[in-house]
């Protein structure tokens, strides 16, 4: 008889920790981002856009998250994947909702499992990214 462990889903709360915490990270370098989670199933579980931030910045964030969890990797990554002859070069436009490789997605995991993931959009992608970063910090 094999046995095997559940994996906790992420859950909305879950996620307004994540929002939570990209969103102080952001403000604490005085950036203005939107932040976008999203769970193993591509679901919206929290949106959070700044006032201030730039309207695109909520696409880019989405975009960035969806990537991440499409390809259970950081979209900071993936850039050289998607140069000429790169192994994701024609990826984009294959799928139904398109790409975004540019930093600032993150893939969540729980007990190894990919559970859902994180996007960040608005500042620099370095920026970005860390946020993302911190906010996946602060869930573990």
């Amino acid at each position: 008889m094999t046995t095997s462990t559940a994996v906790a889903p992420l859950t909305i709360q879950d996620a307004e920790i994540l929002v939570t915490a990209a969103r102080r990270a952001a403000e604490a370098a005085s950036a203005t981002v939107s932040v976008t989670v999203l769970d193993a199933g591509g679901h919206l579980l929290a949106f959070r856009r700044d006032d201030r931030a730039v309207l695109i910045s909520g696409e880019t964030s989405t975009r960035k998250a969806y990537t991440a969890l499409q390809l259970n990797a950081p979209t900071a990554d993936l850039v050289d994947a998607v140069k000429p002859d790169g192994p994701f070069h024609s990826l984009p436009t294959a799928l139904d909702r398109p790409l975004l490789f540019i930093a600032g997605g993150l893939p969540i995991h729980r007990d190894g499992r990919l559970i859902g993931a994180i996007g960040v959009g608005g500042g620099a992608p370095d920026q970005d990214h860390g946020f993302a970063t911190a906010a996946a910090e602060a869930l573990a």
